[in-house]
């Protein structure tokens, strides 16, 4: 997605936890065109957030786009999952989702203007049979970025902010990579297109609810699964 606006002319802000990764993120993004810079953020900090967003404003006199992308998630059956992971789970993927969203609107509302894009999943739209899914924190944290998101955009829609998601299906990632490996037969098999998201397949949503095309978009789920869902 960060490739997608760059390419796009946007310039970037690229960060998480893992700072020498963003840097070399941002490195790839220069070449694509326009600037790109690397933070270190948790996102469920809020005086990290804080950071981030007075650094980007700073930098480059405004903050336009911001696309909440930093998961976590927990494999184990619901009977057995450790209260300890369940918070961690909800601290970055919903409570970090709406605290960048939160100091990012401080931002937008006095420009009348702001694209937000949170990474929600299908896993947020419905239930999930474990030997596809089996953690149930991810998959609630997902359905509550799908609530955030909507009420949001009614909040936030009269200020000129538009606030919509992505809930995109099975896409290899460091986080997926196992649950794939494993079900990759099973998880085809329930999806249409009989293959897995590539990179590539996320880049034109990413740019169209980042750009001008969807000023009359908000409060939308866009479900990118190659038919999982449908």
């Amino acid at each position: 997605m960060a490739e997608a606006l760059a390419e796009a002319g946007a310039n970037l802000v690229v960060c998480s936890r893992k700072l020498e990764a963003c840097e070399e993120t941002a490195e790839a993004l220069v070449k694509l065109g326009g600037k790109a810079l690397a933070l270190p953020l948790d996102v469920s900090s809020p005086e990290q957030v804080v950071q981030v967003v007075n650094t980007t404003v700073a930098e480059f006199r405004s903050l336009d786009i911001v696309v909440n992308n930093s998961g976590a998630s927990w494999g184990a059956p619901a009977i057995d999952m450790p209260i300890h992971a369940w918070h961690k789970v909800m601290e970055v993927n919903v409570t970090g989702t709406f605290l960048m969203s939160q100091q990012a609107a401080r931002v937008m509302i006095p420009q009348h203007s702001g694209k937000i894009i949170n990474i929600a999943s299908v896993a947020g739209l419905r239930g999930s049979n474990p030997q596809a899914l089996d953690a149930v924190g991810y998959s609630t944290s997902k359905g509550a970025i799908i609530a955030l998101t909507r009420d949001l955009a009614v909040k936030w829609g009269p200020l000129g902010i538009q606030v919509n998601a992505i809930a995109p299906g099975f896409f290899p990632t460091k986080m997926s990579r196992a649950i794939i490996e494993q079900n990759s037969e099973f998880l085809l098999e329930a999806t249409p297109l009989k293959r897995f998201g590539a990179p590539d397949d996320l880049k034109g949503i990413a740019v169209l609810l980042a750009s001008k095309a969807s000023d009359y978009m908000t409060g939308a789920i866009i479900v990118v699964d190659g038919g999982q869902t449908a």
